[in-house]
């Protein structure tokens, strides 16, 4: 018999969905009506255009993430859904941040914060530094921590996190 836990956890699910007008919005509100959060959503086409891949990312209780996988399947634009969070796989998230107001010294220090992140300056200008990193959402997280903590006028923006199962190993 399978064991069930009522800790919160990162669940993440994969789902192939029909490539039409209001799907993504569809799923997003059920998932709302039903008060469940996601953390991180992201839609794009794939080889077939008139199929999407979603991958969303939530924080749940085992019964509940059986509810939300259950509540999924029941959409009529749900293809095909794929629990993802035990699987192996390559999980990637795009990060921009902005720094405002810093000095040459300060911009020699983000470059090489950058360069140990795997981040690239993709603009600058006389006081100001725009990076680009695309990495796991944990490393994602530490660079925004260490950017924070060093440097006031900071701006982030963060895309949803894209998944895939693994080949041969994990990266998470």
């Amino acid at each position: 018999m399978r064991e069930v836990s009522n800790i919160k956890k990162k669940r993440w699910v994969s789902l192939y969905v029909e490539n039409r007008i209001g799907v993504m919005a569809r799923i997003a509100s059920m998932m709302a009506g039903k008060s469940y959060n996601i953390d991180s959503i992201t839609v794009g086409k794939t080889e077939d255009p008139t199929v999407s891949r979603m991958t969303i990312g939530l924080s749940s209780d085992d019964p509940t993430f059986e509810q939300i996988k259950k509540q999924l399947n029941r959409c009529v634009e749900v293809i095909k859904l794929n629990d993802i969070t035990d699987a192996p796989t390559h999980m990637k998230e795009i990060l921009f941040f902005k720094i405002h107001d810093c000095s040459e010294f300060e911009k020699g220090e983000i470059f090489r914060i950058a360069t140990v992140f795997g981040a690239k300056a993709i603009d600058y200008g006389i006081d100001s530094v725009l990076l680009e990193c695309v990495a796991t959402e944990g490393k994602n997280n530490d660079l925004i921590k260490l950017l924070m903590e060093k440097f006031k006028k900071v701006e982030v923006v963060r895309g949803g996190i894209v998944a895939i199962e693994s080949i041969s190993m994990t990266d998470r």
